[in-house]
C-alpha cells in the first residue's frame, strides 16, 4: 500500500502508529481522565476471533474470564492489561486476549483493575493480588496458573509476584511480559536512543504518566512500583517481548539481565521495527509471531498439549 500524496508504502506499523496518534490528537488539556478512557476503549473495541465473556467478581476485583473453545478447565491465565495505570481495561484489550487464548488454548481472568489519578499506588497492585488469590480459591494450583500482561500490565505482573514471594505466598507457572514498564524513574539510555524512532512515547509523558500513579510524592524507585529496582530472585520463567523502536526498551533489556544475574530464567525477545505493545495490532505480521511464541511459552510451562493437560 503506498500514500497517494508522497508515494511512500504505508506499512502495517505506520497505520498503527497513525491509529494511536489519532487518539491522542483528540485530547487536550481540558480533556477530563472519563473521556479518555472512553476514547481508548472505543478504539480498541471489538474481537475478531471467538471467544466466550463470562464477567465475575475476582476476590471483590472486576473481572472477565474469556475463554476459547475447548479451552482447558484445569490451567487459567490472570491478564493484567497496560494504558499507563490510567487508561485501559478488559474491553480495549479483549481481542489481543482472545487472539492470545486462542493461541494457548486456555481460559483467561482480566480485571479492571483501579485506576489512578483516583487511586494511586499500591491499589492496582493489590487488585492483582486480589485476582490471583481468587484463581487459588477456585481450586486451581500455582503451578495451573500463569501471569501475563502488557506495559502497565506486565509492572503489575512483577509487582504481584515480587509481593507474593515477599509474603511467602505460592508463585504462579510462568509469566509473559509484553513491553513491561518496569522502570518509573525512566532512567534508561532507550529514552534518548529511541527518542526519534518511537512515534508515541516520550520521556516526559512517561514520567507524567508515573506521577499520576505515585502520586507527588511517591517513590520512583520502589521497588513494588518500579520492579526494575527490586531484588529479582526467586521470580518463575519469564518471557520478556519488546520492540526495538520504543523508547521503553531497556526498560525490558535491563530487566533480562538483572533477572539473569538473580538466576531467573529468563527469554528476552526484541522485534525489530516495533511499537510498544504491538501485539495489539492484528494487521501488523509480527504480532501474529509474537502471539504464536508468548503462546508457545505458556503452553509449555502450564504443560498443555492440543487442549490437554500433559501427564
Amino acid at each position: 500500500m503506498k500514500d497517494a500524496a508522497s508515494d511512500i508504502a504505508v506499512t502495517p506499523v505506520d497505520r498503527a502508529v497513525e491509529r494511536l496518534q489519532s487518539i491522542y490528537r483528540k485530547w487536550t488539556r481540558d480533556t477530563g481522565v472519563e473521556q479518555m478512557r472512553r476514547d481508548w476503549d472505543e478504539a480498541f473495541a471489538g474481537c475478531s476471533v471467538p471467544v466466550t465473556c463470562r464477567q465475575v467478581s475476582a476476590g471483590g476485583v472486576e473481572g472477565e474470564w474469556i475463554v476459547p473453545a475447548a479451552a482447558l478447565q484445569e490451567r487459567a491465565i490472570l491478564y493484567l492489561h497496560g494504558g499507563g495505570f490510567r487508561v485501559g481495561s478488559i474491553a480495549s484489550h479483549r481481542d489481543l486476549i482472545a487472539r492470545i487464548v486462542h493461541a494457548c488454548g486456555c481460559r483467561l481472568l482480566a480485571i479492571n483493575y483501579r485506576l489512578a489519578p483516583e487511586h494511586r499506588f499500591p491499589a492496582a497492585l493489590d487488585d492483582a493480588l486480589s485476582a490471583y488469590r481468587y484463581l487459588l480459591d477456585q481450586g486451581l494450583r500455582p503451578a495451573d496458573i500463569a501471569l501475563a500482561g502488557d506495559s502497565a500490565g506486565g509492572n503489575l505482573v512483577l509487582g504481584a509476584m515480587l509481593a507474593l514471594r515477599d509474603g511467602g505466598e505460592p508463585l504462579p507457572a510462568a509469566a509473559v511480559l509484553m513491553s513491561p514498564w518496569t522502570d518509573l524513574a525512566a532512567t534508561g539510555a532507550s529514552y534518548e536512543s529511541r527518542a526519534k524512532a518511537d512515534p508515541i512515547h516520550q520521556r516526559a509523558m512517561i514520567l507524567a504518566l508515573a506521577k499520576n500513579y505515585l502520586g507527588r510524592d511517591g517513590d520512583p524507585r520502589h521497588p513494588l512500583g518500579s520492579p526494575l529496582y527490586a531484588d529479582l530472585s526467586g521470580l518463575p520463567p519469564l518471557l520478556i517481548q519488546v520492540g526495538d523502536r520504543e523508547t521503553v526498551r531497556d526498560d525490558s533489556t535491563e530487566l533480562a539481565a538483572r533477572a539473569r544475574a538473580a538466576a531467573v530464567n529468563v527469554e528476552l525477545q526484541i522485534f525489530d521495527g516495533m511499537i510498544h505493545v504491538f501485539q495489539m495490532f492484528p494487521e501488523i505480521p509480527q504480532a501474529g509471531e509474537a502471539i504464536a511464541a508468548l503462546a508457545n511459552f505458556l503452553r509449555g510451562h502450564l504443560h498443555i498439549e492440543d487442549g490437554r493437560a500433559a501427564q
